[in-house]
């Protein structure tokens, strides 16, 4: 219960910021149907998926000190953007990009709480989990992985062809995640961008 009452307001926040910039840079581009459907929203209520945002991580939270979820994916009209292929990598980079930002902001709140003196402990372990689930969030989308956000963006950088091939791994890539859990590759895969992030926020520590 500890565990959760530290991570919740993390969570959710890295959760709705995420989903929310995705939305907010398609319509940059040109595509409204996030906005339109009120996704473009810091309101939690709106991203929250009750299976994925809320029972799968709470369970994992409970049973193996781990957190794994997804939130409801904001919906992008690839047709509606300017120049679809290369302006959904701007769209698949805003998230990562939203969960990084957020990282560097908890580690200035924690920064500040030090300077300040302050000596609440919750605040203090509320703010290293803000860190440490942005990050975490920052990398695993980061992973080239279709329907991850890395999995799009190297999907808009690759020739047409090759990227409507790698494209058709999409139906499977969750599957394929939920694989390398349990295997030693995830970490392996993940390091490099959690390294990447962790030197961007030790700037502000």
């Amino acid at each position: 219960m500890q565990a959760i009452a530290v991570y919740a307001i993390p969570v959710l926040f890295a959760i709705t910021v995420h989903e929310a910039s995705h939305g907010y840079v398609a319509r940059m581009f040109g595509d409204n149907t996030a906005y339109v459907l009120g996704r473009v929203t810091l309101n939690p209520v709106k991203h929250i998926d009750p299976i994925g945002t809320i029972a799968v991580p709470l369970g994992m939270v409970l049973t193996t000190g781990y957190m794994f979820g997804w939130a409801k994916p904001v919906p992008v009209d690839w047709s509606s953007l300017r120049r679809p292929k290369r302006d959904m990598i701007w769209v698949a980079a805003a998230g990562p990009a939203a969960n990084l930002l957020m990282a560097i902001l908890w580690a200035i709140l924690l920064s500040t709480l030090q300077a300040t003196g302050v000596q609440e402990r919750f605040l203090f372990e509320v703010a290293q989990a803000g860190i440490r689930v942005n990050l975490v969030f920052m990398a695993l989308n980061l992973l080239p992985i279709p329907p991850l956000d890395g999995g799009r963006i190297v999907a808009g950088l690759l020739p047409n062809r090759l990227s409507y091939l790698y494209s058709k791994i999409e139906p499977f890539g969750l599957f394929i995640i939920i694989g390398l859990m349990f295997t030693p590759v995830l970490g392996i895969l993940l390091t490099p961008f959690l390294r990447l992030g962790q030197e961007i926020v030790r700037i502000f520590l």
